[in-house]
């Protein structure tokens, strides 16, 4: 289990990638595997048509992921996306919004997990995503990084 708090996922979160202090998002829950982000309704999120913009929708599972991956491995803070894969089920009303985020299967380098995004208080998801996070070796920046580097 890992030795990090909701709290300190927050402020890791928001710290590690400004652009997370700007959506307000807030932990609901944060459990071994289990996540639950909440991205808070603001005008901001709405794009033509009156529903809310798929970038928001893609950030709030992303974060959601990174959540579920942090609650089983701790403070890895180069733990990094390789793959987000989202599909957009209905049309997303401005509400608040949840991200449920689970872990799907977890190996020695890699995370998967997914999550459903739906308007708080309704369970009929807006969004589905999955989505694979890759662990750095002991620390270290991951292999790929590493490469760039040296380039």
């Amino acid at each position: 289990m890992a030795d990090l708090s909701a709290a300190e996922f927050e402020r890791l979160a928001r710290e590690g990638v400004p652009y997370v202090g700007l959506l307000a998002v807030r932990v609901e829950r944060f459990e071994p595997g289990r996540v639950d982000i909440l991205l808070p309704f603001q005008p901001m999120l709405v794009r033509p048509g009156g529903t809310i913009c798929g970038p928001a929708m893609m950030a709030l599972a992303d974060i959601a992921l990174y959540g579920v991956v942090l609650s089983l491995v701790g403070r890895v803070e180069l733990a990094v996306t390789t793959d987000l894969n989202i599909h957009f089920l209905h049309r997303a009303r401005p509400a608040d919004l949840l991200a449920r985020g689970r872990l799907l299967r977890s190996g020695r380098t890699l995370v998967v997990g997914e999550v459903h995004i739906a308007p708080l208080g309704d369970d009929r998801p807006v969004a589905h995503a999955t989505g694979t996070y890759i662990l750095p070796p002991d620390g270290r920046m991951p292999p790929c990084t590493r490469r760039e580097e040296a380039a």
